[in-house]
């Protein structure tokens, strides 16, 4: 298969369209600092349809359609779909670009050309296909990174495309990306192959794309929200302070929570209102400094990373202390509570010893699971004690026994710990799992309980926390759906961007890619699920 790479073919038909272009623009070409991108369409553009007129040698006139046609206007957009139609395609010897669509703000072209396959004796001809960003731009310090599949359409009724990915960080340098020798020129022409029509084909591109760095990107403005800024390895700390700002209840009771004799560098309630108030209010990126602090850690600690359930625990911990004595006492087991119940059931003998447990998480094995469906049961899998392993039921004496866990309750906000990282007694040290796991968008859980509870145990997905690395480092995401709208939201530390479901749920699955030969690193380890009966109580705006 021919491996994705960079154009380093330019033509006079290409680069005079792109003058054409920049001829049409209206506004001028001066950056400022952080740069902003240009984003005016030529003369005669029609957002109905993608683009107008232009053209290069060879080819006649081009059109342009999207099938996002909600958001048409929409130039911040996470993706797109759009196409690009190259006519006269016997005569085409050149390079073509079209018009540009926008999709992070910033401009996207279908680049064609025709060429020659030199690894092939005699050379033939094939066509060339990449995606370009940001081509006119002088800016020289952007980078936007891009996954996108490049499509040449059938005209055959229900004929599938055929269909080639990539994967690249498109900057000044490397601005375009895609395939050399996407298609044999033959095989595009031969009729039965059902790819050419009146001497026409047409070119489709689906991007998805990473909000650039370098460009002065506006969360507030692009998606309502902010970011909070990262101290060095704190990454992890924002994804949950996020998580935790969107569970509008637990905000609501932060906010009331008593601190007005508190000590200002070491209360932990204080330090948490202030950041909750300020991702409220402010319009720029907040800071954690005093948050930090707050839990004793100095400079050093805030450039390592903590183990994330225990922040968690710990954060909740504190809160639960501060609201004893006070009206707000029990809001936090209120929220995040459930209960099992640890037994053992002698198999011989009527005997049977019960316990009833409180948590605030559970922890998922994943390993060799499939789903969530599979982990939980796994999780009450029961466990026989038997032969040296035998059950000492007190007056009973040694007995056979069913060891088992049955759930009683499950909270209204779910936190399910997907245990990714665990010891490898082969290396003797913590590895990391990135085996494919998946989780629903909505999913019922009155299988796993003893008995019905009064409401069915149905849950909404309302965050995932992602991680991308290894077991010796990485980076820290999270997703969240904040209005339970079907409207995602990425939160990258100090950067906020709209994303789409599938970008949000399924690209976080882990396991392979075979298209791309990818093994991905960045996968779930986190969910937060949100009971549906009570989704409005607890996602209620104020």
């Amino acid at each position: 298969m021919t491996e994705p790479k960079r154009c380093k073919y330019t033509s006079s038909a290409a680069m005079d369209y792109d003058k054409t272009v920049e001829a049409m623009d209206t506004q001028d070409d001066n950056e400022v600092d952080p740069p902003t991108v240009q984003k005016n369409p030529p003369v005669g553009y029609n957002p109905a349809n993608g683009g107008g007129g232009g053209g290069g040698t060879g080819a006649g006139p081009e059109q342009m359609s999207m099938d996002d046609q909600d958001n048409l206007d929409d130039e911040v957009r996470p993706e797109a779909t759009f196409s690009f139609k190259v006519e006269n395609l016997s005569r085409f010897n050149d390079s073509i670009l079209s018009p540009p669509y926008y999709v992070r703000n910033l401009p996207w072209k279908i680049m064609a050309m025709k060429r020659n396959n030199e690894g092939t004796t005699p050379a033939s001809k094939g066509l060339g296909f990449f995606l370009q960003c940001n081509g006119e731009s002088d800016s020289s310090n952007w980078s936007c990174f891009a996954s996108a599949e490049l499509r040449l359409l059938s005209v055959l009724p229900g004929r599938d495309p055929f269909v080639r990915k990539i994967r690249h960080t498109f900057s000044r340098i490397e601005n375009d990306w895609g395939f050399s020798f996407f298609m044999n020129w033959m095989d595009i022409l031969n009729p039965e192959n059902g790819y050419i029509q009146n001497d026409a084909i047409t070119l489709e591109v689906h991007v998805t794309a990473e909000p650039p760095r370098g460009i002065f990107w506006d969360s507030k403005k692009h998606t309502g929200y902010v970011g909070l800024k990262n101290q060095g390895a704190t990454c992890y700390m924002n994804s949950l302070l996020q998580t935790l700002y969107f569970t509008n209840q637990l905000r609501k009771a932060v906010y009331k929570m008593p601190t007005e004799a508190d000590d200002d560098c070491k209360s932990v309630a204080l330090a948490l209102q202030r950041v909750f108030h300020d991702l409220q209010t402010q319009s720029k990126p907040v800071g954690t400094k005093k948050l930090t602090k707050s839990f004793g850690w100095d400079a050093l600690d805030s450039f390592m990373q903590h183990d994330v359930q225990e922040f968690l625990r710990v954060l909740l911990d504190k809160l639960e202390n501060k609201m004893k004595g006070t009206s707000l006492e029990g809001t936090i087991p209120k929220l995040f509570e459930g209960k099992m119940i640890s037994y053992i059931k002698c198999q011989n003998v009527d005997y049977t010893s019960r316990r009833t447990e409180t948590f605030y998480d559970i922890q998922l094995n994943i390993k060799g699971k499939k789903n969530i469906n599979e982990s939980f049961k796994d999780y009450i899998a029961t466990e026989i004690l038997d032969d040296d392993n035998k059950y000492d039921a007190g007056e009973h004496g040694l007995q056979k026994a069913e060891k088992g866990i049955l759930f009683s309750k499950f909270p209204p906000v779910l936190h399910l710990h997907l245990m990714r990282f665990q010891y490898d007694p082969i290396t003797d040290s913590s590895v990391k799992f990135n085996d494919r796991f998946e989780f629903d968008e909505k999913i019922n859980l009155d299988p796993f309980l003893e008995k019905p509870e009064d409401t069915p145990a149905t849950y909404i997905l309302h965050a995932v926390l992602v991680h991308s690395g290894d077991n010796h480092g990485g980076h820290y995401v999270v997703y969240i759906n904040p209005k339970n709208d079907g409207k995602w939201c990425k939160f990258d530390d100090d950067v906020v961007s709209r994303c789409a479901r599938n970008e949000a749920i399924e690209q976080n699955y882990g396991g392979h890619d075979n298209d791309l030969n990818i093994r991905h690193s960045s996968n779930a380890y986190m969910l937060v699920y949100v009971r549906e009966s009570v989704i409005h109580e607890v996602l209620e705006e104020f």
